[in-house]
């Protein structure tokens, strides 16, 4: 038969996991499109050493570790619910799922803050306008925007069931 509280934690774990990996595929498309992607269509047939040097002589800059904080933080996060998913047997993997999926529309706002000054010093460097140059930042505002729209599906889910169970049986 097995230990259902011991399948309930491996389901948690493996829900925990799939949310690390998409979050951390997240974060690497969002640093690479702040700080690759983003200046190179921003400034075309320029590379992005000329794009740094240019930035340079301007006193501006992508703010590299600010966008590889962020990154790094999120990717922490993920890591931190897989191990609370470990760690707590009785962790549900609704939550665990409900948890990853807050990270992932979360990540949309913390991406806009982190790629702004970015933005600004490609627009004050090269006049143009600070918003997004290549489509990448787009998809993941696309993302996070399904995330939200998975996290309300999930947790009226879980208030539907919760209320069903409740109910008397006939």
């Amino acid at each position: 038969m097995g230990n259902p509280g011991a399948h309930r934690s491996r389901q948690s774990i493996v829900t925990g996991l799939v949310g690390l990996v998409a979050i951390a595929a997240y974060a690497a498309v969002g640093a690479t499109q702040t700080l690759v992607w983003n200046p190179l269509a921003a400034a075309p047939g320029t590379t992005l050493d000329e794009i740094r040097a240019a930035l340079g002589r301007a006193n501006e800059s992508l703010g590299e570790p600010l966008v590889l904080v962020w990154a790094i933080i999120g990717v922490v996060l993920a890591a931190l619910v897989v191990l609370l998913a470990a760690l707590l047997p009785a962790m549900p993997a609704p939550v665990v799922l409900a948890t990853d999926l807050w990270l992932l529309v979360l990540a949309a706002p913390a991406h806009m803050f982190v790629a702004f000054g970015a933005g600004m010093s490609l627009a004050d460097t090269f006049g143009i306008s600070g918003g997004d140059h290549a489509p990448w930042g787009a998809l993941l505002y696309a993302i996070s925007a399904v995330a939200l729209l998975a996290l309300v599906a999930t947790t009226l889910r879980q208030v539907l069931r919760a209320r069903h169970a409740a109910l008397p049986a006939a």
